[in-house]
């Protein structure tokens, strides 16, 4: 789609956790919409078939292997994808792990630091050093948090995870005044459940004990029946997010997950 408000003929995006999930999907999208796309993550092989999708389909896309959590790597990523298109504007800080969820007592130091080391310094890392760029001629950050930290508490043993993800939605808003000068809008997506592989990577001890037991014996989710929702759905909003049709949108979370934190909260 490169007709209408949502064209991105022209401009360069970068997305992290680009190799699976709402990363490549949101990095697919951006591609369609006209974008040059410099797909960021950990693992080449992942990353090297999303930029293969989006070149069949008639899209220019380049790899940067990167962790978010490493400021130089972050820092060398940006600037060669602006030193190589000329510019940047749009940036989706995506990439996040779940990491460990458990009682308190059991979620061990390094443990919480490891969650905020990907999910908050990352996202601080990538709009850092985006930031010179954006500045050049205005554009758009969108932020991937989550339902949990945000509006739903229930998730016995997410303290970590739902920490991040609180702290990822203030440093939006405090980033949309700062750079609102600079026309830069900063904005964040809140998913819910979604149908990605990031559960598989959730390590989970002992919350079975600590959780207050609730049924939804129709499902979590109202608005589908219990059904997830399609990373598609979310790259949909990503890309109205980026695009000239959110032009009067910053500093706002948009919940996207069916009803269900309105639920579970």
């Amino acid at each position: 789609m490169k007709d209408g408000a949502q064209a991105l003929t022209d401009r360069v995006a970068l997305v992290t956790g680009a190799g699976s999930g709402i990363g490549a999907a949101a990095a697919e999208r951006l591609a369609a919409a006209g974008a040059r796309v410099a797909l960021v993550g950990r693992t080449a092989s992942e990353l090297e078939a999303v930029a293969r999708r989006i070149g069949d389909a008639g899209g220019t896309a380049r790899v940067e292997v990167a962790d978010v959590a490493d400021a130089a790597a972050m820092q060398r990523a940006t600037d060669a994808t602006a030193g190589e298109w000329g510019r940047l504007d749009v940036v989706f800080a995506n990439a996040g792990v779940n990491g460990v969820w458990a009682p308190i007592e059991e979620l061990a130091p390094e443990e919480f630091e490891s969650t905020l080391r990907t999910n908050l310094l990352g996202t601080f890392l990538t709009i850092k050093y985006a930031t010179p760029h954006l500045k050049r001629q205005g554009g758009s950050v969108i932020v991937c948090a989550s339902i949990n930290g945000t509006r739903v508490f229930s998730n016995t043993g997410a303290t970590a995870y739902s920490a991040s993800k609180a702290a990822q939605v203030a440093m939006t808003k405090m980033l949309a005044l700062e750079l609102a000068k600079h026309r830069v809008r900063v904005n964040v997506v809140c998913p819910g459940a979604i149908e990605t592989n990031i559960d598989e990577n959730t390590e989970k001890r002992d919350v079975e004990r600590e959780e207050e037991p609730v049924e939804f014996p129709e499902g979590e989710i109202p608005l589908t029946d219990g059904k997830p929702g399609r990373a598609g759905q979310v790259a949909d909003l990503v890309l109205f997010l980026a695009s000239d049709a959110s032009s009067h949108v910053t500093g706002t979370e948009v919940w996207i997950d069916g009803g269900q934190s309105l639920l579970i909260g």
